[in-house]
């Protein structure tokens, strides 16, 4: 339909990949008996998701093409408690820069629409970016000692929005 549209199905994949990697990142931490740490991601998972389905919802509305993509295999087995939340946050980097460009796309052809829609993801990412950040550092001190420090911590604590913005925009099929 148009090269912005078309980019943005092409990202799909993108948002399906950082879902599936959560998964494993939370079943990784489920494994080790951190549940805490497993909750918060499998909560991002869904939240990665509802994002594909924002995007899915938004050329649905705009009568472009729809493609669900297969994904690559998530990265499964990590070394110490630090190296998933590392990979997290590179992963949310990366998806930041992918919005980033998908935005550029859509100004290039003047699609003010396009360019509104991808402003929420942006200050999605940003506070991804953010939180990621801070569980990173949060895990990273607590692995120094005792790794169930990250654990209550998370008990404790409020990451993120839990994917659950009042802002966003809908997604297809309604988001979970």
């Amino acid at each position: 339909m148009s090269r912005f549209t078309d980019a943005l199905d092409a990202h799909l994949v993108n948002e399906f990949s950082a879902s599936q990697q959560y998964i494993a990142i939370a079943v990784w931490y489920d494994d080790q008996t951190l549940p805490q740490l497993a909750r918060h991601f499998y909560r991002q998972a869904v939240e990665e998701r509802n994002h594909a389905m924002i995007i899915v919802q938004y050329l649905m509305d705009a009568e472009a093409h729809v493609t669900i993509p297969g994904v690559p295999a998530p990265r499964l087995e990590f070394t110490d408690p630090i190296e998933p939340v590392r990979l997290a946050l590179e992963q949310e980097k990366e998806v930041t820069t992918q919005i980033e460009a998908l935005a550029h796309i859509a100004r290039e052809e003047g699609d003010l629409v396009g360019e509104q829609f991808l402003a929420w993801f942006l200050r999605e990412q940003r506070e991804e970016m953010a939180s990621m950040a801070d569980l990173l550092r949060t895990v990273e001190r607590a692995a120094e000692t005792n790794i169930l420090l990250a654990e209550d911590y998370l008990a404790r604590e409020s990451i993120g929005d839990g994917g659950e913005s009042a802002d966003a925009p809908p997604a297809a099929g309604g988001a979970i």
